[in-house]
Protein backbone atom coordinates (compact mmCIF):
# COMPACT_ATOMS: atom_id res chain seq x y z
CA UNK A 1 0.00 0.00 0.00
CA UNK A 2 1.29 3.25 -0.45
CA UNK A 3 0.66 6.10 2.32
CA UNK A 4 1.15 9.58 1.48
CA UNK A 5 3.07 11.56 4.56
CA UNK A 6 2.58 14.49 5.14
CA UNK A 7 4.84 16.65 7.19
CA UNK A 8 4.29 19.92 8.67
CA UNK A 9 5.94 21.93 10.75
CA UNK A 10 6.20 20.64 14.31
CA UNK A 11 9.08 20.50 14.11
CA UNK A 12 10.00 19.29 17.67
CA UNK A 13 8.34 15.93 16.68
CA UNK A 14 10.18 15.21 13.55
CA UNK A 15 12.18 12.84 15.24
CA UNK A 16 9.85 10.58 16.44
CA UNK A 17 7.77 10.84 14.00
CA UNK A 18 10.68 9.50 11.41
CA UNK A 19 11.27 6.56 13.98
CA UNK A 20 7.61 5.74 13.66
CA UNK A 21 7.97 6.24 9.64
CA UNK A 22 11.04 3.63 9.90
CA UNK A 23 8.64 1.52 11.72
CA UNK A 24 5.60 1.67 8.77
CA UNK A 25 8.79 1.34 6.34
CA UNK A 26 9.65 -1.67 7.35
CA UNK A 27 6.19 -2.95 7.56
CA UNK A 28 6.54 -3.16 3.99
CA UNK A 29 4.37 0.41 3.16
CA UNK A 30 5.87 2.11 -0.08
CA UNK A 31 6.20 6.06 1.75
CA UNK A 32 4.97 9.34 -0.51
CA UNK A 33 6.58 11.91 1.32
CA UNK A 34 5.20 15.34 1.11
CA UNK A 35 5.89 18.45 3.29
CA UNK A 36 4.51 21.90 3.87
CA UNK A 37 6.69 24.60 2.62
CA UNK A 38 7.69 25.80 6.20
CA UNK A 39 8.78 21.91 6.54
CA UNK A 40 10.58 21.84 3.56
CA UNK A 41 12.82 25.05 3.87
CA UNK A 42 13.40 26.10 7.69
CA UNK A 43 16.33 25.53 9.87
CA UNK A 44 15.79 24.92 13.27
CA UNK A 45 16.99 24.00 16.25
CA UNK A 46 16.32 20.47 15.23
CA UNK A 47 18.00 20.13 12.49
CA UNK A 48 18.36 21.80 9.16
CA UNK A 49 16.15 21.45 6.49
CA UNK A 50 18.47 19.88 4.13
CA UNK A 51 19.01 17.17 6.35
CA UNK A 52 15.94 16.20 7.14
CA UNK A 53 14.94 15.92 3.21
CA UNK A 54 17.87 13.65 2.56
CA UNK A 55 16.88 11.46 5.63
CA UNK A 56 12.81 11.51 4.63
CA UNK A 57 13.78 10.81 0.82
CA UNK A 58 16.56 7.98 1.72
CA UNK A 59 13.58 6.52 4.03
CA UNK A 60 11.16 6.48 1.65
CA UNK A 61 13.16 6.12 -2.18
CA UNK A 62 11.12 8.86 -3.28
CA UNK A 63 11.35 12.27 -3.90
CA UNK A 64 9.48 14.95 -1.63
CA UNK A 65 6.58 16.17 -2.83
CA UNK A 66 6.62 19.84 -2.27
CA UNK A 67 4.54 22.35 -4.00
CA UNK A 68 1.33 22.88 -4.44
CA UNK A 69 1.54 21.75 -8.14
CA UNK A 70 3.02 18.44 -7.69
CA UNK A 71 0.74 17.99 -4.60
CA UNK A 72 -2.63 18.42 -6.81
CA UNK A 73 -2.59 14.92 -8.77
CA UNK A 74 -2.07 13.11 -5.84
CA UNK A 75 -5.83 12.44 -5.63
CA UNK A 76 -6.71 12.40 -9.92
CA UNK A 77 -3.52 10.08 -10.23
CA UNK A 78 -4.37 7.50 -7.63
CA UNK A 79 -0.89 7.90 -5.88
CA UNK A 80 -2.11 7.43 -2.60
CA UNK A 81 -3.94 4.96 -0.83
CA UNK A 82 -3.72 5.99 3.12
CA UNK A 83 -2.18 9.06 4.48
CA UNK A 84 -0.70 10.75 7.07
CA UNK A 85 -0.45 14.11 8.10
CA UNK A 86 2.37 13.89 11.05
CA UNK A 87 2.85 15.76 12.68
CA UNK A 88 -0.15 18.15 11.87
CA UNK A 89 0.67 21.30 12.87
CA UNK A 90 -2.81 23.59 14.29
CA UNK A 91 -2.09 25.80 11.04
CA UNK A 92 -2.70 23.11 9.09
CA UNK A 93 -5.17 21.80 10.99
CA UNK A 94 -7.75 25.03 10.94
CA UNK A 95 -6.76 25.02 6.94
CA UNK A 96 -8.14 21.47 7.00
CA UNK A 97 -11.03 22.24 8.68
CA UNK A 98 -12.04 25.14 7.04
CA UNK A 99 -11.43 24.00 3.65
CA UNK A 100 -8.84 25.96 2.93
CA UNK A 101 -5.84 24.88 0.44
CA UNK A 102 -3.22 27.21 0.05
CA UNK A 103 -0.46 24.89 0.25
CA UNK A 104 1.33 21.89 -0.42
CA UNK A 105 0.26 19.43 2.56
CA UNK A 106 -3.72 20.65 2.43
CA UNK A 107 -3.61 20.42 -1.34
CA UNK A 108 -2.39 17.04 -0.87
CA UNK A 109 -4.95 16.33 1.56
CA UNK A 110 -7.62 17.45 -0.31
CA UNK A 111 -6.20 15.66 -3.82
CA UNK A 112 -6.34 12.61 -1.58
CA UNK A 113 -9.89 13.03 -0.11
CA UNK A 114 -11.18 13.83 -3.35
CA UNK A 115 -11.88 9.89 -3.79
CA UNK A 116 -12.97 8.71 -0.86
CA UNK A 117 -9.42 7.26 0.90
CA UNK A 118 -8.74 7.52 4.71
CA UNK A 119 -6.88 10.25 6.27
CA UNK A 120 -5.34 9.91 9.87
CA UNK A 121 -4.19 13.38 11.53
CA UNK A 122 -1.23 13.04 13.99
CA UNK A 123 -1.55 16.17 16.14
CA UNK A 124 1.41 18.63 17.51
CA UNK A 125 0.20 21.74 18.54
CA UNK A 126 0.25 23.79 21.22
CA UNK A 127 -2.77 25.19 21.37
CA UNK A 128 -5.30 21.73 20.87
CA UNK A 129 -7.35 22.48 24.10
CA UNK A 130 -7.67 26.42 23.36
CA UNK A 131 -8.08 27.65 19.89
CA UNK A 132 -7.58 24.34 17.94
CA UNK A 133 -9.78 22.65 19.81
CA UNK A 134 -12.75 23.41 17.70
CA UNK A 135 -11.02 22.66 14.22
CA UNK A 136 -10.43 19.49 15.94
CA UNK A 137 -13.88 18.76 17.19
CA UNK A 138 -15.13 19.70 13.01
CA UNK A 139 -12.63 17.16 12.12
CA UNK A 140 -13.73 14.06 14.64
CA UNK A 141 -16.94 14.28 12.37
CA UNK A 142 -16.09 13.96 8.97
CA UNK A 143 -16.06 11.31 7.11
CA UNK A 144 -12.98 9.44 5.77
CA UNK A 145 -10.79 11.64 8.57
CA UNK A 146 -9.12 9.85 11.71
CA UNK A 147 -6.88 10.81 14.64
CA UNK A 148 -4.02 9.08 15.69
CA UNK A 149 -4.52 9.21 19.56
CA UNK A 150 -3.16 12.02 21.36
CA UNK A 151 -1.86 13.04 25.07
CA UNK A 152 -1.17 16.49 26.62
CA UNK A 153 2.15 16.12 26.35
CA UNK A 154 3.15 18.95 29.11
CA UNK A 155 -0.17 19.54 31.75
CA UNK A 156 1.36 21.97 34.59
CA UNK A 157 4.20 23.46 31.77
CA UNK A 158 1.95 23.75 28.07
CA UNK A 159 -1.78 23.03 29.28
CA UNK A 160 -3.14 23.71 25.96
CA UNK A 161 -0.63 21.29 24.36
CA UNK A 162 -1.56 17.63 22.59
CA UNK A 163 0.64 15.77 20.75
CA UNK A 164 -0.02 12.23 19.34
CA UNK A 165 1.18 8.72 20.48
CA UNK A 166 3.64 8.30 16.72
CA UNK A 167 4.58 5.25 18.13
CA UNK A 168 1.16 3.98 17.41
CA UNK A 169 1.64 4.68 13.94
CA UNK A 170 2.07 1.45 12.19
CA UNK A 171 -0.67 -0.12 14.43
CA UNK A 172 -2.96 3.14 13.57
CA UNK A 173 -2.97 2.35 9.52
CA UNK A 174 -3.62 -1.10 9.83
CA UNK A 175 -7.02 0.34 11.22
CA UNK A 176 -7.19 3.02 8.83
CA UNK A 177 -7.43 0.56 5.90
CA UNK A 178 -10.79 -0.59 7.35
CA UNK A 179 -11.85 2.95 7.94
CA UNK A 180 -11.70 2.55 11.94
CA UNK A 181 -10.58 4.92 14.60
CA UNK A 182 -7.79 3.59 17.06
CA UNK A 183 -8.99 3.93 20.34
CA UNK A 184 -8.63 5.05 22.87
CA UNK A 185 -8.55 8.72 21.40
CA UNK A 186 -7.45 10.54 24.44
CA UNK A 187 -4.63 8.49 26.13
CA UNK A 188 -2.81 9.07 29.81
CA UNK A 189 0.25 11.14 29.78
CA UNK A 190 2.26 7.82 31.00
CA UNK A 191 0.69 6.41 27.79
CA UNK A 192 1.39 9.07 25.33
CA UNK A 193 5.50 8.83 25.35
Amino acid sequence: MKIGVVITGSFCTFEPVFRALQQVKSEGYELIPIMSENAYHTDTRFGKAKDWRERIELLSGNPIIHSIPDAEPIGPKGLTDLMVVAPCTGNTLAKLANGITDTTATMAVKSHLRNGKPLLIALATNDALSASAKNIGILLNKKHVFFLPFAQDDPLGKPTSLVADFSLLPKALAMLKEEKQMEPLLLQKESSK
